[in-house]
């Protein structure tokens, strides 16, 4: 094919109805672009560049393996700036990306994530015990609580306490913000718009409880500089230092410890979530689940949690890429200005990758791992996610708790739509099912 400096075709819509479209038919309207456009097509929301969505392998390749001056993924991220704050790993590009990651990554190393397997295996059976019986029950705001708890208590060092439950009424609330369009296009930081959103509007309420929950993290932060004690990722990031010696700012930790938290609660409490919704209408994969668990086995809850990510990946794409330079993907020349998108959930959903791709199948990984640029649920490349492991490793320990301890039954006959929050996709039901007692409770593997 002969290189085109022109976008890809895509909707015709005015942005706003794009983003109407985007928001309320999340999934529907990928697949209808898709079907209509190809598999490389052009979307336009307001108040961000155009979106090139590609759903083809070998270009998902070029854009992981493209230099980080040419494509950049922290500024195709800047939704989230209002959340993470500007010196948040995910917000950064090239040189300063790579050092922050360095001093993120030792918190994510094996050992570590081998001794908070105790921590989160306590908070899930507290939760699992918590849950009520014989009525029905939405999983996904117990699953968001799960979740914010260990991280709360393995990120932020915090143990059950007023402190603790004032943060995570906060940070909930904030989270909550990511129910509403607008925030997928807040006003740019240090702006007229950004200075008048915290006095007037739908901002308000999220700019206060950012304030309470700053209040909170700082005076956290404060108190580790003194202590030095800890062995939480607070504490790790207290004592992390710069190629030049220098401590990691307040801020800088401040930012950090934000995007752990949105990275590792909101995505695992989703992605559980649509487990346990799709497994409820699947009683051949439930039951084997069931057994497998029972006897010890990893391979199948492992295969049955990459199958949901693939099935309904939290984050249906990859973090935008603004193209910085020009570059070429796929035979096509993109010039600065817009932004490149690995779609995941159509690369998950195409037939010549995956055979039969709405059927659920864990077995499909049982002998054949996920692809690095067939399976992105955790992006790819230099900006692959730091906290994969912790995510499946808590996964694994909350399905294992709650199949240990309770049957899980369908409370409604279908399986829930997606609905959007922010960037992230999750069970418009809420993931309501039915649970009892199981007759026999086996011991934890």
């Amino acid at each position: 094919m002969m290189s085109r400096s022109a976008l890809p075709p895509g909707p015709q819509l005015p942005a706003p109805l794009q983003l109407l479209g985007f928001w309320t038919r999340p999934l529907a309207f990928l697949e209808q672009s898709r079907q209509r456009y190809g598999k490389r097509f052009t979307i336009r929301l307001p108040g961000t560049p155009p979106f090139v969505m590609l759903s083809e392998p070998e270009q998902v390749k070029q854009v992981f393996q493209a230099p980080p001056d040419v494509l950049r993924p922290g500024e195709g991220a800047r939704v989230l700036e209002p959340i993470i704050g500007s010196n948040s790993v995910i917000l950064l590009d090239e040189g300063a990306h790579m050092t922050q990651r360095k001093l993120l990554l030792p918190a994510f190393h094996g050992e570590r994530m081998e001794a908070l397997t105790g921590l989160i295996e306590e908070v899930a059976e507290a939760e699992v015990a918590a849950l009520p019986k014989d009525v029905p029950v939405a999983l996904h705001p117990r699953m968001q609580d799960l979740t914010l708890k260990v991280i709360l208590r393995a990120v932020f060092g915090l143990e059950p306490g007023p402190r603790f439950e004032a943060l995570r009424e906060r940070l909930a609330g904030m989270l909550e913000f990511g129910d509403k369009p607008i925030s997928l296009v807040p006003p740019k930081p240090e702006s007229l718009g950004a200075r008048v959103a915290e006095r007037v509007g739908p901002f308000v309420r999220f700019v206060r409880m950012q304030e309470e929950v700053d209040e909170i993290l700082f005076a956290l932060i404060a108190e580790r500089r003194i202590e030095h004690a800890g062995d939480d990722i607070l504490a790790m990031l207290v004592e992390a230092r710069h190629e030049d010696g220098s401590p990691m700012s307040d801020q800088e930790i401040r930012d950090e410890l934000l995007t752990l938290l949105v990275a590792g609660h909101e995505t695992t409490a989703s992605s559980l979530a649509w487990a346990f919704s799709r497994l409820v209408h699947e009683p051949r994969v439930l039951g084997r689940l069931v057994e497998e668990i029972d006897a010890g086995e990893e391979a199948y809850v492992t295969a049955t949690i990459q199958e949901t990510m693939r099935a309904r990946p939290v984050l249906p794409n990859v973090a935008p890429r603004l193209v910085a330079k020009p570059i070429e993907v796929g035979g096509w020349e993109y010039e600065p200005g817009c932004s490149l998108v690995c779609n995941g959930y159509l690369i998950h959903h195409d037939p010549e990758i995956y055979p039969d791709p709405y059927a659920f199948r864990p077995e499909r990984f049982l002998d054949d791992p996920p692809g690095t640029y067939t399976w992105i649920p955790f992006g790819g490349g230099r900006r692959r996610c730091i906290g994969a492991s912790f995510a499946l490793l808590e996964m694994k320990i909350v399905l294992r708790a709650m199949l240990a301890a309770r049957e899980v039954r369908a409370a409604g006959q279908d399986v829930e739509l997606a609905q959007r929050r922010n960037i992230t996709v999750r069970p418009a039901g809420g993931a309501t099912v039915m649970l009892r007692d199981r007759a026999r409770v086996p011991a934890l593997a």
